[in-house]
């Protein structure tokens, strides 16, 4: 397949293939005439790399999940690992998340004229907390 029809199939830029080639995520096609040409596993390992970025994994971690750096470990410990730390990191996001959504809340209440009495006011709701 060429460039142009991976990125199709896949829902890529080919700019994007190209990236993550560069990046060391996904081999090196074999080229013809000048040309890449890829075979159905770089459909697949693109469908894992979307995979994995629509997770949360940032590109280095994605890179980890590929086996860039340490092919001795199967693709299942890889994840294992990184997946238990992204979920610590998305259940921190998620209770600031709830934080900055009870903030907004009441700030629907808000009332005041400006910034100084919304401090103060701020202020004295912090020390009986």
């Amino acid at each position: 397949m060429k460039i142009g029809d991976i990125a199709k199939q896949c829902g890529l830029r080919a700019s994007a293939i190209r990236f993550y080639e560069e990046a060391g995520l996904l081999p090196e096609p074999p080229r013809a005439s000048g040309r890449r040409v890829y075979g159905a596993a770089a459909v697949r390992r693109l469908a894992f790399i979307q995979f994995a970025r629509e997770a949360g994994f940032t590109l280095a971690e994605v890179k980890v999940l590929v086996g860039a750096r340490d092919s001795s470990r199967p693709l299942s410990a890889r994840m294992r690992k990184l997946a238990e730390k992204k979920i610590e990191e998305v259940d921190q996001m998620v209770e600031r998340a709830k934080l900055m959504k009870t903030m907004l809340v009441d700030a629907l209440d808000c009332q005041c004229f400006d910034t100084v009495e919304c401090g103060g006011r701020i202020l004295a709701r912090r020390k009986t907390r």
